[in-house]
């Protein structure tokens, strides 16, 4: 009867479905601790002017967009996830072009690619996918749903959302851009730097079974 029971729970236990980690926040320390810079192009070279700092009163992440183009990438390797972030550009009299981005399985020193665009123009992915035993450029601006993103000066919201070969992007609620067959199925996460002044919150992280 011992024998039995110890093979129900076993089996019990076998056979409950695997839970979602529960969401971890991103927002890095200070020093930037467990986040490394990375050029773009990787074979660049890294600017020595820091451009990344943490307000820990305001909980937020500050790229000053003043150091050169590159990642801040979360050191840690991922799989599956779901990663919500609120972003904000500085407003700067005059400009129209503020450009910044959220990375999605880099490679590690960022050669390949996928990228949550932010720009006024619009939300929407491009990069470089690894398929077919090579990268290929893809652009998804043209198949963005809709503009959902808010003026200089205000809050956006993303949720991206990495599972097996697709990624989704969520604009302020509503997705607007959806990617199949990705060949890359772990990569790290980067915040880009890319000469405009924006502001990262609420950077949560959860890891899917």
């Amino acid at each position: 009867m011992k024998t039995c029971i110890a093979v129900s729970i076993l089996l019990a236990f076998a056979i409950a479905p695997v839970r979602a980690a529960d969401p971890v926040d991103l927002l890095p320390a200070e020093n930037l601790q467990g986040w490394s810079r990375i050029p773009i192009p990787a074979i660049s070279g890294v600017n020595p002017k820091i451009q990344w700092r943490v307000d820990t009163a305001a909980k937020t992440l500050i790229c000053t967009g003043e150091g050169g183009h590159e990642w801040l990438r979360y050191d840690k390797e991922l799989s599956d996830f779901v990663l919500e972030a609120d972003w904000r550009f500085t407003p700067k009299d005059g400009e129209t072009k503020y450009n910044s981005g959220i990375g999605i399985r880099l490679s590690k020193q960022g050669e390949i690619w996928y990228q949550a665009q932010t720009g006024l123009a619009g939300a929407y992915l491009f990069g470089q996918n690894f398929a077919d035993g090579g990268l290929k450029s893809f652009n998804l601006k043209a198949q963005m749903k809709e503009n959902r993103v808010k003026p200089a000066g205000e809050w956006n919201h993303f949720l991206i959302r990495a599972e097996g070969d697709r990624i989704t992007l969520s604009v302020n609620g509503e997705v607007v851009n959806e990617l199949t067959g990705v060949g890359m199925r772990r990569g790290y996460i980067g915040l880009e730097a890319e000469g405009y002044e924006i502001t990262f919150r609420n950077l949560k992280l959860q890891t899917l079974p």
